[in-house]
């Protein structure tokens, strides 16, 4: 499988400078290559490589594979494009959103990523530094860092190309990974459900609850602050509005990565898969008063999912996605569904055989019930082709 590492690179003022500059001069480059396959509708490398190699080499003065990545990552984008048109990503065809995606040629930002190949990058694991090309020569020794356990995935796994970005005022390379899969559990002792949901953001069929009111407390008082921040919409209150966004991304990443290396270990503990409810229409079928709307939609659940899934896969654990209707309804013990079941929140109290839990508990024992039924019925288990570590 394919996982994603992400180290920091740490070069002196002069290799900063030169890399700025690189980074300048190819995305200048793929800009006016966007251009040319636009005006000739030339989508495809080979064909646009006829219409711009040379020129790319000679006003930018980009080394030959350098080019080929420019031109190569022009074509990409005009694919991502088309497939975000095709699905409806920009709206209907007609439409003023519609029409200017699809009316403009493809531009790039100057500090946009730019993929390396072993020709033009090289790795001292040893030494934690990298040989780079930039448009002012090969930089040797460049220094990198990063967490043990990435080091480690990227000296042994590391597979084809690297991106270089320039984010947040750092410098990152972004290197794709081929790490062996451990063998799949064809017999699974049974499933762990997960439940997903806004007051506790994961509750498992063992009983463990993940994140609760401290967090939800946290993400509130980070909404509020960036209410404030929008509300005075000065260039001071923008820019940490935007510092505070990404804090919170980053702590929701970290909170999402935690959680889901808990329920894959003890899935893989008891030799057990994971049932999880599928996230198409989360958002649509939580029916939550005004003030949990903003909590709801502000959680990265998604992102959760592809991290149980990927971490799963790599443990050999299965992994079920199943319907979640009517699982807070349902009663985990005799299976009747009614709406009274929930005379709270928090509370589940069947009508017919008089069982009590906590709901989302409950929710849980159904999942995890519904997973094995898929799972007797010959549902293959999913996970994500490529993913991150960070």
């Amino acid at each position: 499988m394919k996982l994603v590492v992400r180290v920091k690179v740490l070069p002196t003022p002069v290799q900063a400078a030169a890399l700025e500059a690189t980074l300048h001069a190819c995305n200048e480059a793929a800009t006016w290559a966007a251009s040319v396959a636009f005006e000739k509708e030339a989508r495809r490398p080979l064909e646009l490589r006829k219409h711009t190699y040379a020129e790319i080499r000679f006003r930018w003065g980009l080394g030959a594979q350098a080019a080929q990545h420019a031109i190569k990552k022009t074509c990409d984008a005009y694919t991502t494009l088309k497939a975000n048109l095709r699905n409806g990503r920009y709206g209907r065809p007609g439409t003023k959103r519609h029409t200017r995606a699809s009316g403009k040629p493809v531009a790039f930002r100057s500090e946009a990523a730019q993929p390396y190949d072993d020709r033009m990058l090289s790795w001292q694991h040893e030494q934690q530094t990298v040989s780079i090309w930039s448009t002012a020569g090969r930089l040797k020794s460049v220094a990198f860092t990063g967490q043990a356990e990435q080091l480690e995935v990227l000296a042994a796994h590391r597979r084809g190309e690297s991106d270089l970005v320039f984010q947040g005022g750092k410098w990152l390379l972004i290197a794709t990974c081929e790490i062996p899969e451990a063998a799949p559990n064809t017999h699974p002792a049974g499933f762990l459900g997960v439940d997903l949901g806004v007051v506790n953001i994961a509750v498992t069929s063992d009983g463990e609850r993940h994140c609760g009111r401290r967090i939800n407390r946290k993400r509130e008082q980070d909404r509020n602050l960036r209410s404030e921040l929008q509300k005075k919409n000065t260039k001071s209150a923008r820019r940490r509005a935007k510092r505070y966004a990404g804090k919170e991304a980053r702590r929701a990443k970290d909170i999402n990565h935690k959680i889901s290396k808990g329920i894959v270990a003890e899935a893989e503990r008891t030799g057990r898969g994971i049932a999880l409810e599928t996230l198409t229409g989360i958002r649509e079928r939580a029916r939550l008063r005004k003030p949990q709307r903003a909590t709801l939609h502000s959680w990265p659940f998604a992102q959760l999912g592809s991290f149980i899934a990927y971490k799963a896969r790599k443990a050999g654990v299965p992994v079920v996605y199943v319907d979640p209707a009517y699982a807070s309804q349902e009663c985990s013990k005799c299976h009747h569904i009614a709406r009274g079941n929930r005379p709270a929140q928090a509370v589940f109290s069947c009508r017919v055989c008089g069982f009590v839990d906590h709901a989302d508990h409950n929710a849980s024992h159904n999942i995890a019930h519904r997973g094995w039924m898929a799972w007797v019925c010959g549902v293959q288990s999913t996970a994500p082709e490529l993913t991150l570590i960070t």
